[in-house]
């Protein structure tokens, strides 16, 4: 079975969630888009139980939407985070200002 990573990133032009797979030979990269933390945790139960190994997710999550995430999983799979305090695609605000 190959092994399954995930990168998730936020976008409020999403309207439904956006998957792409790429197949690395020994193993599988998926990138997730959603709308909103509500999506993310929505799709993130769903990659746990497809068996994905780790979901790391874009500045654009903040540490709310962090937890968010890691609590859906129910520990099926570990999620890190690219952090920016202040994302600067986001005028400088954090995701959980953006998002929430």
């Amino acid at each position: 079975m190959k092994r399954k990573v995930v990168f998730m990133f936020v976008s409020g032009s999403i309207t439904e969630a956006r998957r792409v797979e790429m197949d690395l030979g020994q193993g599988l990269m998926i990138m997730v888009g959603v709308a909103d933390y509500a999506m993310a945790c929505i799709e993130a139960k769903k990659l746990a139980e497809e068996g994905v190994i780790l979901i790391e997710l874009c500045g654009g999550f903040g540490t709310i939407g962090h937890a968010r995430v890691a609590e859906a999983v129910d520990g099926k799979c570990q999620v890190g985070v690219v952090r920016f305090d202040n994302h600067p695609g986001y005028e400088n605000f954090s995701g959980d200002t953006k998002w929430m």
